[in-house]
């Protein structure tokens, strides 16, 4: 079947062949992989050994985790976006507050600690916003609000940046401990 019809000849006859199959019985061993191993009780599978990853130091990634030590090869301070962890902390409370904590909760999968810090201002900010629209009507409530907020961003922020060397959370009143259940949740 020729389905393009400005072509005198068949792309079948022109196009180069592939070598024919080697009928060797010995065949040369793939230097990137393991030579498969058979189990002794079950001859048609490999043996376990032969699906690990044993590179050294590789950091980060599927292949090198120690299923006897659970968790223990995971880097606490890696972070989805490459950004330094407290860095993407701060962003948290710096980038229009609540809009950068949910913008980090849906580009942040790998930190703990970032995902704290974007649940804690994404709660607290957007109660905040409902109170600056309730007390829209006075300007004097609303500059008194307005500088307890840039204040708590300011505390946050700190915080944020000075304790991630040790993974430590500031947790507010009733926030803190419904952002830690929502990441504990995770």
């Amino acid at each position: 079947m020729d389905f393009a019809p400005y072509q005198d000849t068949a792309p079948e006859s022109t196009r180069a062949l592939s070598p024919p199959p080697r009928r060797s019985t010995s065949r040369s061993p793939n230097p990137k992989s393991p030579p498969p191993t058979r189990d002794a009780t079950n001859p048609f599978l490999p043996a376990p050994s032969h699906f690990t990853d044993d590179r050294r130091g590789d950091a980060g990634g599927f292949g090198n985790t120690d299923l006897e030590s659970g968790r223990a090869n995971i880097n606490l301070f890696e972070t989805s976006l490459p950004l330094r962890l407290d860095y993407e902390a701060m962003l948290a409370y710096l980038l229009l507050p609540p809009a950068g904590g949910v913008f980090l909760l849906l580009v942040e999968h790998k930190s703990d600690y970032v995902r704290f810090h974007a649940w804690q201002s994404s709660l607290v900010f957007t109660v905040m916003f409902i109170i600056h629209l309730i007390f829209s009507w006075s300007s004097v409530l609303s500059w008194i609000l307005l500088v307890f907020d840039l204040g708590l961003i300011a505390f946050l922020t700190f915080h944020a940046y000075q304790d991630a060397s040790n993974l430590d959370r500031i947790e507010l009143p009733f926030f803190g401990g419904l952002a830690s259940s929502f990441v504990d949740a995770e």
